[in-house]
């Protein structure tokens, strides 16, 4: 399955990696990106972006920014470690990013805009990597990754969310 073995990451990234039916890392980042896209586009009403299923959840357009925001932070991971980088990084505390974004004061065509170009960036990396940087190891958030495991856990991540958006905030 997608030429990983559960070594190549750690088990905290199985459900994302296991969202994704593409075995191809670059179409599964093209496939997400649109199908994310298309299903954020069609939400109705555009009130809808700013909903919360309950008080302390973060709206839709907190979920889009949270996914650009992780996207860069995995990218970069993915970026240092095909780079033969060796250097352990960090976590993020998602949250704390949430709190001062200011999503919902921003208009949904302009975040989409943006997580495009941040996925095409991502897709552009991904392609320009050789076997041996892909598949190369890192350590993030106390864990070691394979570069290509981590364009699955970025497809991954996006189909998450857009499963969390449909059960959570668009069953009124």
């Amino acid at each position: 399955m997608k030429n990983l073995q559960e070594t190549d990451y750690p088990a905290y990234y199985s459900n994302y990696i296991n969202q994704v039916e593409n075995s191809d890392c670059i179409d599964a980042l093209e496939e997400s990106m649109n199908d994310f896209v298309n299903f954020i586009e069609n939400i109705v009403p555009a009130e809808k972006y700013e909903y919360r299923y309950q008080p302390e959840k973060w709206s839709i357009k907190e979920i889009v920014q949270h996914i650009i925001d992780a996207e860069r932070i995995f990218a970069y991971r993915a970026l240092r470690f095909a780079r033969f980088d060796k250097t352990p990084l960090s976590s993020f505390e998602e949250n704390d990013y949430v709190d001062v974004c200011a999503a919902d004061k921003r208009e949904m065509s302009d975040l989409l805009q943006e997580f495009l170009l941040v996925r095409k960036s991502t897709i552009k990396m991904f392609e320009s990597f050789s076997d041996e940087m892909i598949s190369n190891k890192g350590i993030a958030s106390g864990g070691e990754v394979k570069v290509l495991a981590i364009g699955f856990i970025i497809s991954g991540h996006a189909i998450h969310h857009q499963k969390v958006i449909k059960e959570r905030y668009l069953k009124n």
